[in-house]
């Protein structure tokens, strides 16, 4: 039997980890002071980091700029489209589908609680399961979102230096993320340039490694939702569930944890559908959506868009995301999945060096 050859991490000297420790903390210093401005530059980045491959394909028969300037108009027309004509439907589908969700459960209890009581012998206890008093606490909490959006456009307009920051970002990503686009490769190289040579061949392959999982991750992940929520919703439009478009386009888009987007789609178009027809065969074709909705996701679009690009078991991708919640809020649970598929890269190299290492196989050797 072969032995696995022992992987040789590269040795820092004291410098050099100064040096690099230095920069890392010098480097997030300057991020946390400087967020509000640099938050249109990091947007920017993360879109020139994904249309990069994309300008990569066409620059094998075109100049670079050419190439950036046609995917840059290609985007922005696909923008301009979704901004006129989609948002507006989604927005009005969305607002009209949470302000009948009280009616809905108020509805719902006075259906099904005398049919559990009689059929079954359960009394539920009124005041326990009042859902009146459930839909007011929901309208209030609307009320509480739309103040608290009230609140933070007037602070924004109020206070000049942020209201000028956010509207010259609004500007500035486009203008930023062209010239990203533009001189992404020779930035990469500056980047690369600026590294101790005698660790740059181990930084520069986990960084190709790690470009490979979270690219192929985030182009494939956004394509997926995307596509999940367009199935749904002309599946739940086509066979005439109130709000289906808000329905399904809300259950795609929260598909990046898995089974969630399926389930919480489930949950509104079953509440939604049991309210507006209480019928057999309405109820199946709701099903039906969801059921072809899930196999077009788990054998055509995963396997093909996303693959095996972090290779976490399931169950480890809740956590992440929960874990993500918990210590950074919303934006840890949106960046969770993202640094789990780089993470996982770093930890199969560390995990594959303690193997091969005299550590692991003999420590008499």
């Amino acid at each position: 039997m072969s032995e696995i050859p022992e992987i040789v991490f590269p040795r820092l000297s004291r410098e050099q980890l100064l040096w690099i420790v230095g920069s890392l903390l010098l480097a997030g210093w300057l991020v946390w002071l400087l967020a509000p401005v640099l938050t249109p530059f990091l947007i920017s980045a993360l879109l020139a980091y994904m249309a990069d491959p994309v300008v990569s394909r066409l620059e094998r028969w075109m100049r670079r700029d050419l190439a950036v300037g046609l995917v840059f108009v290609l985007v922005t027309a696909m923008l301009v489209v979704t901004l006129l004509l989609i948002v507006p439907v989604l927005i009005r589908e969305t607002a009209d589908l949470f302000s009948r969700l009280p009616t809905y459960l108020e509805q719902l209890q006075n259906r099904f609680q005398p049919m559990i009581e009689q059929h079954f012998g359960w009394r539920l206890d009124r005041e326990t399961f009042d859902a009146a008093r459930l839909r007011e606490l929901l309208e209030e909490n609307f009320a509480n979102i739309a103040a608290a959006g009230r609140a933070t456009w007037a602070y924004l307009s109020e206070s000049g230096g942020r209201f000028v920051i956010w509207v010259t970002g609004l500007f500035l990503v486009p203008l930023v993320t062209f010239y990203l686009m533009r001189d992404w490769h020779r930035l990469l190289d500056v980047l690369r340039d600026l590294l101790p040579r005698n660790i740059e061949p181990t930084v520069v392959g986990l960084t190709r490694d790690c470009d490979e999982a979270l690219g192929g991750f985030l182009r494939g992940q956004l394509l997926v939702m995307l596509s999940l929520g367009a199935i749904y919703a002309l599946g739940l439009w086509l066979v005439g569930l109130n709000n289906g478009i808000a329905i399904g386009m809300i259950a795609g888009l929260v598909s990046f944890v898995p089974y969630l987007g399926a389930i919480t789609g489930v949950l509104l178009a079953g509440v939604t559908a049991v309210i507006q027809n209480f019928d057999f065969w309405f109820l199946f074709s709701v099903a039906v959506v969801f059921t072809v909705g899930q196999l077009i996701e788990s054998f055509v679009l995963t396997p093909n868009l996303v693959g095996d690009r972090i290779g976490m078991h399931p169950v480890l991708v809740v956590f992440t995301v929960l874990a993500g919640g918990q210590l950074f809020g919303f934006i840890g649970v949106l960046l969770a999945l993202p640094v789990a598929a780089a993470g996982t890269v770093l930890v199969r190299y560390f995990y594959r060096g303690y193997k091969a290492s005299r550590i692991y196989r003999d420590h008499h050797s």
